[in-house]
C-alpha cells in the first residue's frame, strides 16, 4: 500500500487488560468467549475459501456466504476466526452425514467469531464450515465499501470496491484475518447487468440466475494472505494490452475518464515486463488488472491482479497533467507491481516487519523507474525520501523498523515514513555497499526460497549474505540488525588531522534527554572522497570510535557520498568551513546529492548545538548560484520553516527580513524560470515550485506574469489552456481575491481532470481569504463537490497558511470524532493531520492549547496514537530553537543587509 516501539502507556495496559486471565472475554450472549488472544489460536488454519458476495447497489447493503475449508493441527471444538460488523445469519458445520448447525459467540472488542463444534475436530483431519453473513456497504474507506461519481451529465452512480489491509477483510467475510494463514480463494460475485464485476483472478464465466441477476465466477487464486484479496462492482470501462511474457494488463475508470488510461497502461506494461525479468519469477497470474477508485484513502493498493488506486494515481491527460504528475503516476504504479513479488509472493510474517513489503516496494519504484523511464530521472528524488524519514526518526518517539504491534490500531501506525521511507533508505545503503549485483542475486534468492510463504527480517538477510564469499563473510545480518530493530540514527563526527581521520558515532536526537542516545550503537558502511581523490573509498565504522588514514593531506573531505547511507555527518574543526568555501568557489566538484546532503545536515546540527547557526547560513550564501533540484528544494526546505515558525507568532519584522533574504537568494534562478512546459523533468517539477514560491511570496515579475495569465484563462471561461507546469503559481494568485477563488471553485467542481483540480484545490487553499478557507474545509468533509479523501491535504494546506493555521486547528477539534471514524483511528490520513496542522507551533501558549486537547481524548478516541507524542515533540524542539537562535539569526540577517548596502555603495562610488 502507498502512503504513516514507543506506544503509548494506555494501549498497552488496555491490551494487557484484555489478554490477562484477570478478565475472561465475555461474548455478546454473555457467555465466556474460548479465547483470550487478540492473535488467533494455530490449532486449524484455512486451506480453501469459496466465497460468494452479492452487494446491492441500490439499498447499499451486501449478502455473502463462504465455506472455507481448514486443517486441524491439535484437537479441539472451537474454532476461532474475524468477523467484524457482520450479522452472522448461519454456521454450519459441513460433515458427510450432512450439515450440522454451529453456534456462534462473538467477541467485537477483538473482532473475532467463536464457533461451537460438538463434534471434536481431530489434529490431522479436514473439515468445511459455512457461514452466511449480511452487513451494510461501509462508510469509509476500508472493508467492502461503496464509492460514488458525478458523470459529465451531473448523476451521481455508485459502486462497491474493496481495501482490506491491515485488518478489514474481516469486515466483508468472515476470515482468518492475519498474513500467516495463506488459502487459495474461489469468488463469485452477483451483479446486475448494468455493472461488472472484477476480482483477483480473471472470470470464467457468468450465470444467469433468476430476476435477471447475474453471477460471475472468477478462477481459483494462488496461495495468499486475506489482506490481498479483492473485488469491485461498478460499471467501469477498460483498455488492455499484453506484457511481452504474456500478461494481459487493463486499466478500468469511470466510462467519462477512460481516455485517460493510455498513460497507465504503457508504463505498467513496461514495468510488469522488467519486474518479471529482475526477478527472475514470472509474474503468477494471468492478469494484472489496475482500476482507479474515485474515493480511496491512501495512494494505492497492491491486491493481487487487481491494483486499486486513487484516481490522481493513474489518469493522466497529456495536454492537462504536469511533469510531477508523470512522475508520480509512474512511482506508484511501480511501487504496486513491486508488491506482485515482494509483499504477495513472498509476505511478512506478521505486521512487526511491514517494512519487508513496503520499504522495499518504495525502494523499488526508484530501482524500476530509473531504468523503465530514464527521462523521469527518479534519482533526484530519492533523497528526498531520506530527509523525511530522519525527520521523524530523530524524535524519541521514533520506533525501529521492525516493531511489535498488537492492536490494528497499532498495526496502522506501522504504515509510516519510518516502514516506507527509511525502509528504501536501509536498502539502498545496503545495495550501495554490496553492489548491485550482489543485491540482485541476493534478492532473487530470497524470492524463490519463500515463494507462497511468509518471512521475518532475517530470513532476508541471510538470503543477502553470500555464503561464498571470499575472505572475511560480511554478516549481513550483523549490520542490519542494527539498523532495524533500534530506532533512530547515528551521527558520525570526523575530525581530520593531518592524514589522521578521528571517527565517532552517537544516536541523532532533537530532544534534550540524554537517556534517550545512550546504548546506541550501529554499524555504519562509511563512504568518503577528498579534494585529491574522487574515487568512493569504503570503511564500516562498527564501534563507538575510530580511526582511518588518508595516503595524504588533503583541503577537504566529504563523507556519505550522494548521501547514499541513513547518516548524518559533522565535520569537527575546519571541516564545515572547508567545505563551504568548496561550495562557494566550486560547488559543481561535488554531485548535486552531495550539495543537497551539506545543507541538510549543517542546519539539522544546529537543532542540536553541534553547528553554529551562522555557519549554516553561511553555507546557504553559495545557493545563489545553484541550479539543480535537490539542492534547490533542501535550501528552502531549510529555510523556508524558519520563517513559517515566525508566521504563528507575532513578529512581522524579523520575519520579512527571513522572506527577503529567501527571495533575494534565489532571484536570480527564479526570474531565468520560463512560463512554459519546457525542459526536463526535473527542471520542470523545480519550475513548478520556484514559481509558486515567487508568486506566494510577491516576487513583483511573478505576481504581474501569473496575474495577466489568470486574467486571460478566467476571460476565456478557463478553456485557454495553460502551461500545466506553471497553472498552479496563476491559480494561486487568482484565489487571492473573492472573484477569482469563487471561479476556480466553480471549475473545480466541473471538471473531469484529476491533476487540474489538485492544483486548483492547492491554490484555493493558499488563498489569504479566511472565509474562503473555512469553507474549502466544511465542503472537503461533506464530500459532494471535493471529494472527503482529499481532506487530510486541505486541511494541512490551510493550517501551512498564515491566514489560515488557527481555523485548521479549530476544524481538527471541532471534526476529530467524525474523522476518525472516517479514516481509521492509526491511519496516515490521522496522523498526517495531527502533526501537519500543529508542527509549526513555537509557543507555550499553543503547546498547552494542543496538549489539553489530546490530554481530553479517551482511548478509543486516540489518546495512544503515537503521532500525537511526535506532535508534543516537535512543538517543544520549535520553542528551543526559537528561544536559542532568534538573535543569532537577526544578527546575521543584519550583517547580510549591511554587507549588501556596502557593496551598492561601492558600486556607486565607482
Amino acid at each position: 500500500m502507498l502512503h504513516h516501539s514507543v506506544w503509548g502507556a494506555s494501549t498497552k495496559t488496555m491490551y494487557e487488560m484484555y489478554s490477562s486471565s484477570l478478565l475472561p472475554p465475555i461474548a455478546t450472549n454473555g457467555q465466556p468467549f474460548p479465547w483470550i488472544h487478540m492473535r488467533l489460536p494455530e490449532t486449524v488454519s484455512p486451506i480453501h475459501y469459496d466465497l460468494l458476495v452479492h452487494p446491492n447497489l441500490t439499498s447499499l447493503d451486501f449478502t455473502g456466504a463462504v465455506q472455507i475449508q481448514l486443517q486441524v493441527f491439535e484437537d479441539t471444538s472451537t474454532i476461532i476466526l474475524h468477523s467484524k460488523d457482520l450479522q452472522i445469519a448461519k454456521a454450519e458445520l459441513l460433515a458427510p452425514e450432512g450439515p450440522g448447525s454451529l453456534p456462534v459467540l462473538e467477541y467485537p472488542a477483538f473482532h473475532q467469531l467463536a464457533l461451537m463444534s460438538d463434534v471434536l475436530l481431530v489434529r490431522g483431519g479436514m473439515y468445511k464450515v459455512r457461514l452466511e453473513f449480511s452487513a451494510n456497504l461501509s462508510d469509509s474507506f476500508h472493508g467492502f465499501y461503496k464509492s460514488s461519481y458525478r458523470t459529465t451529465k451531473g448523476e451521481v452512480r455508485f459502486m462497491a470496491s474493496t481495501q482490506f489491509e491491515a485488518t478489514s477483510a474481516r469486515a466483508a467475510f468472515p476470515c482468518f484475518d492475519e498474513p500467516a494463514f495463506k488459502a487459495n480463494f474461489t469468488i463469485q460475485i452477483r451483479r446486475e447487468s448494468r455493472h461488472i464485476a472484477l476480482s483477483n483472478m480473471p472470470k470464467v464465466k457468468t450465470v444467469e440466475l433468476p430476476g435477471g441477476v447475474l453471477e460471475d465466477h472468477f478462477d481459483t487464486s494462488v496461495r495468499m494472505s486475506t489482506y490481498l484479496v479483492a473485488f469491485i462492482v461498478s460499471d467501469f470501462q477498460s483498455v488492455s494490452k499484453t506484457t511481452s511474457h504474456g500478461v494481459k494488463i487493463s486499466v478500468y475508470a469511470v466510462p467519462d475518464k477512460i481516455n485517460q488510461t493510455d498513460f497507465a497502461l504503457n508504463a505498467a506494461v513496461r514495468l510488469l515486463d522488467f519486474y518479471d525479468d529482475y526477478f527472475d519469477i514470472p509474474y503468477p497470474l494471468p492478469k494484472q488488472d489496475l482500476a482507479a477508485i474515485p474515493d480511496f484513502q491512501s495512494g494505492a493498493m497492491e491486491n493481487w491482479g487487481l491494483t486499486t488506486y486513487r484516481e490522481a494515481g493513474l489518469l493522466f491527460d497529456p495536454n492537462k497533467s504536469s511533469a510531477s504528475d508523470k512522475l508520480g503516476i509512474t512511482m506508484v504504479i511501480a511501487h504496486e507491481l513491486a508488491h506482485q513479488w515482494f509483499g504477495n509472493l513472498v509476505t511478512m510474517q506478521w505486521w512487526n516487519d511491514l517494512w519487508l513489503n513496503e520499504g522495499f516496494a518504495k525502494f523499488m519504484e526508484f530501482v524500476s523507474v530509473n531504468i523503465t523511464n530514464p527521462e523521469l530521472q527518479v534519482n533526484d528524488f530519492f533523497l528526498g525520501k531520506c530527509f523525511e524519514a530522519m525527520e521523524v526518526d530523530s524524535l524519541s518517539s521514533s520506533h525501529p523498523v521492525s516493531s511489535q504491534v498488537d492492536t490494528p490500531t497499532q498495526i496502522q501506525e506501522m504504515f509510516d515514513d519510518v516502514s516506507y521511507d527509511k525502509g528504501a533508505c536501509i536498502l539502498n545503503m545496503l545495495r550501495d555497499f554490496l553492489t548491485p549485483e550482489a543485491f540482485k542475486i541476493g534478492i532473487v534468492r530470497y524470492l524463490r526460497r519463500y515463494s507462497y510463504q511468509n518471512t521475518v527480517n532475517s530470513h532476508l538477510w541471510e538470503s543477502l549474505t553470500n555464503k561464498w564469499y571470499s575472505g572475511d563473510q560480511l554478516d549481513v545480518r550483523a549490520i542490519m540488525d542494527t539498523w532495524t530493530l533500534q530506532e533512530g540514527f547515528p551521527l558520525v563526527t570526523v575530525e581530520v588531522r593531518g592524514r589522521q581521520v578521528r571517527l565517532s558515532q552517537e544516536r541523532y536526537l532533537k530532544t534534550d534527554d540524554p537517556s534517550q542516545t545512550h546504548g546506541f550503537l550501529w554499524q555504519v558502511p562509511l563512504t568518503y572522497i577528498t579534494s585529491s581523490s574522487s574515487t568512493v573509498h569504503r570503511f564500516l565504522l562498527k564501534t563507538r570510535t575510530d580511526v582511518l588514514y588518508l595516503p595524504e593531506e588533503v583541503g577537504w573531505v566529504k563523507f556519505n557520498v550522494d548521501m547514499s547511507g541513513y547518516y548524518m555527518v559533522h565535520y569537527e574543526g575546519e571541516g564545515w568551513r572547508s567545505l563551504t568555501s568548496l561550495l562557494l568557489t566550486n560547488h559543481r566538484a561535488l554531485s548535486s546529492n552531495d550539495r543537497a546532503s551539506l545543507i541538510n545536515n549543517a542546519f539539522q546540527l544546529v537543532s542540536v548545538g553541534k553547528v553554529g547557526l551562522d555557519t549554516a547560513l553561511d553555507l546557504s550564501l553559495y545557493l545563489s548560484k545553484e541550479t539543480d533540484i535537490m539542492p534547490v528544494t533542501q535550501g528552502l526546505g531549510e529555510l523556508v520553516p524558519l520563517y513559517k515558525l515566525m508566521e504563528k507568532r507575532d513578529m512581522e519584522g524579523l520575519e520579512n527580513q527571513m522572506k527577503g533574504y529567501i527571495v533575494e537568494l534565489f532571484r536570480g534562478l527564479i526570474d531565468r524560470q520560463t512560463w512554459s512546459d519546457d525542459g526536463s523533468v526535473s527542471q520542470r517539477v523545480l519550475r513548478s515550485y520556484l514559481l509558486l514560491f515567487g508568486s506566494v511570496r510577491n516576487h513583483p515579475p511573478c505576481v504581474a506574469t501569473a496575474t495577466h495569465l489568470f486574467n486571460k484563462w478566467r476571460a476565456s471561461d478557463g478553456n485557454m489552456s495553460l502551461p500545466s507546469d506553471v497553472s498552479l503559481a496563476v491559480f494561486a494568485i487568482g484565489a487571492r481575491d473573492p472573484e477569482g477563488w469563487d471561479f476556480l471553485f466553480e471549475k473545480y467542481r466541473h471538471s473531469q481532470h484529476t491533476s487540474v483540480k489538485s492544483r486548483i484545490k492547492s491554490a484555493l487553499s493558499i488563498s489569504p481569504l479566511q472565509h474562503k478557507l473555512k469553507r474549502l474545509m466544511e465542503q472537503s468533509l461533506a464530500g459532494e463537490v471535493m471529494k472527503t479523501q482529499d481532506l487530510p491535504h486541505v486541511v494541512i494546506s490551510v493550517s501551512r497558511n498564515p491566514k489560515g493555521y488557527k481555523l485548521a486547528w479549530d476544524f481538527l477539534r471541532h471534526n476529530w470524532h467524525t474523522l476518525v471514524k472516517k479514516f481509521d483511528l492509526g491511519s496516515h490520513s490521522i496522523s498526517g493531520m495531527v502533526t501537519g496542522v500543529t508542527n509549526q507551533y513555537s509557543t507555550r501558549e499553543m503547546l498547552d492549547e494542543v496538549r489539553g486537547f489530546f490530554d481530553s481524548l479517551s482511548e478509543e478516541t486516540g489518546s495512544g496514537l503515537r503521532c500525537i507524542q511526535q506532535t508534543y515533540e516537535s512543538i517543544e524542539e520549535n520553542i528551543r530553537w526559537m528561544d536559542q537562535h532568534l538573535p543569532q539569526l537577526k544578527a546575521w540577517l543584519d550583517r547580510q543587509a549591511q554587507g549588501a548596502r556596502t557593496e551598492t555603495q561601492g558600486h556607486e562610488d565607482l
